[in-house]
């Protein structure tokens, strides 16, 4: 299942997190009176971002300052997020949000030194997350850390006792 969460200007203007929090929030209280609910919104989650813009902008997105401000917000809020984001398109467009890059002719380019902050700072979140909501999982972190172009061995998570 996938939901589709939109923003609009108003929302991203005002850095709002209502839209996500009402849904978050409601996942979250499913998960308190069932253990492992939270489980059932793996990757559930797509951003419909309705920004206008002039149509000589050519900056994407994750170029415009009050965007990247919001996805700031929510990610602060909540930065085990990356567990519920559709991870075939909507985790990379997430991480652009957070993490500075430029496009080039082989798509999104990121500094590779804050991409690497950024994907060891999430596993950390997840790792200990996951295993607070009872559904830790190596697998789903070496999916979701090779999504972003890392891997992960199994010496990394014995290491760190997951």
């Amino acid at each position: 299942m996938t939901t589709i969460l939109t923003l609009d200007a108003q929302t991203l203007d005002r850095l709002d997190l209502a839209p996500a929090q009402t849904l978050i929030e409601g996942w979250l209280a499913e998960a308190q009176s069932s253990p492992g609910a939270i489980a059932h919104h793996e990757q559930e989650i797509q951003f419909q971002i309705d920004y206008p813009r002039d149509p000589t902008d050519p900056r994407e997105l994750s170029e415009i300052p009050e965007i990247r401000l919001w996805f700031v917000r929510l990610d602060a809020r909540y930065p085990w997020l990356p567990y519920v984001l559709n991870w075939q398109g909507e985790l990379s467009r997430y991480t652009a949000m957070l993490v500075p890059h430029q496009f080039g002719l082989e798509g999104i380019l990121y500094n590779p030194e804050a991409l690497e902050i950024f994907v060891m700072q999430k596993v950390f979140v997840l790792m200990d997350w996951t295993q607070q909501q009872g559904i830790a999982s190596r697998t789903k972190m070496k999916f979701i850390t090779k999504t972003l172009g890392y891997e992960l061995d199994d010496g990394f998570f014995d290491l760190v006792g997951f």
